[in-house]
């Protein structure tokens, strides 16, 4: 049997899955790491926690199926996007932490890009907003507080990279510092048009290019692993980001399709087609993925916080012990109460693109308890997703249909039928959930020659539940309503 395999290193975890043949999930491996806040609107990660999680679950993957290196046709790659890594070239030891997509130190800098005209030129180029999530700004903040790391990157003794170009470098024994084009969309210094990286940027931001990676297509020959780490090399034929990633799995080829993926963030990408289309709703243009040196765009919506929220209710207020039990607690909650839980722990992305607002609860009584609190936190992923649905139809006019659906919190039936509720639209939740693994694996295996075309992969997509919306219109409205008026409340405190 040969088997692909997909490294799926995301935010909170690092997971490794092994697919046969037929694109079924054989063996699973999965490793969490520590989150640091060293400061207000800070999140950073140790580069070895990603580096050692990822070689940990690949292993254990192969160990549970009994397979050896010369099973693997190929590995593909999918990662947490925007996330920077700085590491010395000749030692592979990592400058500092990485700054995490989530991280906001950068704001008052963006702040100051605006105020100074420079937001056209980044957002004509990049399809970008001149924001901190992003990596270019998390880059400069690096280089700027780092004693002479400027110099040594333009001298070539520094590399930059999102976590695939690391993860990548560090498998091949440093032999290739590549990138996929979905990645380097992400980044705040790519022309998405030209396909280049931009010098203009990168001088406006004082960032060497030497430190850049090769930009390829997301099926594309990124180099093979060092014969030590699994025994003997495998190459890696495919990488996309895991939101792009997630796009393919769910084979959104066609232009107006819609998936949402519901991970530590949420994120909805609407392809576009070979046209990139112009937010005029502070959504984000970019890649959706490239095959053959042909970029298919989309429009993206990211939500900063959805399962996260699920996180807090853990680790922060300690009122769940796991995921799983806000369903029922949702289900039990008051219907007579309907607080409203904004969740901007980490400032509001699109469409309103807020970095310094903080979250919020409204509408508590003396009786809100738990329970009240799961169920305002559930509903508020549904709310920010129809915050995005409703700019995508403004911006591209074909948003509105099916709503392809995938990621963790996708489990829980009450979320999704209240996503389908407050959108007005079916939800469809497929067989494989978990495509953005599914898309990595597909990406490599197609390269690999052990996968079938895009036209075929489609005709494997399987629908597992379909979730109609049946909330009374009035009252979809008025919830709405009332969400749309704390978010207001909560950017101006």
């Amino acid at each position: 049997m040969t088997y692909v395999m997909a490294i799926d290193q995301g935010t909170t975890s690092s997971r490794t899955m092994l697919f046969d043949e037929g694109l079924k999930i054989v063996a699973v491996s999965q490793r969490e790491f520590v989150q640091h806040y060293p400061d207000s609107g800070w999140v950073e990660h140790e580069v070895e926690d990603l580096w050692f999680t990822v070689v940990e679950t690949a292993r254990e993957v192969l160990a549970k199926k009994g397979a050896a290196a010369a099973d693997i046709a190929a590995i593909g790659i999918t990662n947490q996007r925007e996330t920077t890594v700085v590491w010395d070239k000749a030692t592979g030891k990592p400058l500092m932490n990485a700054i995490v997509w989530q991280d906001r130190r950068t704001a008052g800098f963006c702040a100051e890009m605006k105020a100074a005209g420079h937001e056209d030129l980044v957002t004509a180029t990049t399809g970008l907003l001149m924001d901190p999530y992003f990596s270019s700004t998390k880059l400069k903040w690096i280089l700027d507080h780092n004693v002479g790391a400027r110099d040594r990157a333009r001298a070539g003794e520094l590399l930059f990279g999102t976590v695939d170009s690391y993860l990548i470098w560090k498998m091949t024994g440093g032999a290739h510092h590549v990138t996929d084009a979905t990645n380097a969309a992400r980044t705040m210094l790519y022309d998405i048009h030209k396909g280049t990286w931009s010098e203009e940027i990168c001088a406006l931001l004082e960032i060497p290019m030497e430190m850049l990676p090769e930009v390829k297509d997301c099926a594309a020959d990124f180099g093979e692993t060092t014969a030590d780490l699994f025994g003997a090399p495998i190459r890696i034929l495919g990488v996309a980001g895991d939101q792009q990633a997630a796009t393919v799995g769910q084979a959104c080829f066609e232009a107006g399709m819609m998936k949402s993926t519901y991970g530590t963030g949420c994120f909805a990408l609407l392809n576009t087609g070979r046209t990139p289309v112009r937010s005029n709703n502070r959504l984000l243009t970019t890649i959706g993925y490239q095959l053959d040196g042909k970029p298919t765009y989309a429009l993206e919506g990211s939500i900063f916080i959805a399962g996260a929220v699920v996180q807090w209710l853990r680790d922060g207020l300690k009122i769940i012990k796991h995921a799983g039990d806000t369903q029922a607690m949702a289900q039990a909650a008051d219907p007579n109460q309907s607080p409203i839980m904004v969740p901007a722990f980490t400032g509001l992305g699109a469409p309103y693109w807020n970095p310094d607002c903080r979250g919020a609860i409204f509408g508590l009584t003396r009786n809100s308890g738990p329970e009240e609190f799961a169920r305002a936190a559930l509903e508020s992923v549904g709310f920010q997703t129809r915050d995005l649905l409703e700019a995508m139809k403004a911006d591209a006019g074909e948003a509105g249909g099916v709503l392809r659906v995938d990621g963790g919190m996708t489990v829980s039936d009450w979320t999704m039928q209240f996503l389908s509720d407050i959108i007005a639209a079916p939800v469809d939740r497929p067989e494989v959930k978990e495509t953005t693994a599914l898309g990595a694996a597909w990406l490599a295996g197609m390269r690999a020659g052990v996968y079938p075309d895009q036209a075929e992969f489609s005709k494997t997509w399987a629908l597992e539940t379909r979730f109609e919306p049946a909330m009374d219109t009035n009252d979809r409205e008025a919830r709405y309503a009332r969400w749309r008026k704390a978010v207001a409340a909560t950017m101006t405190v």
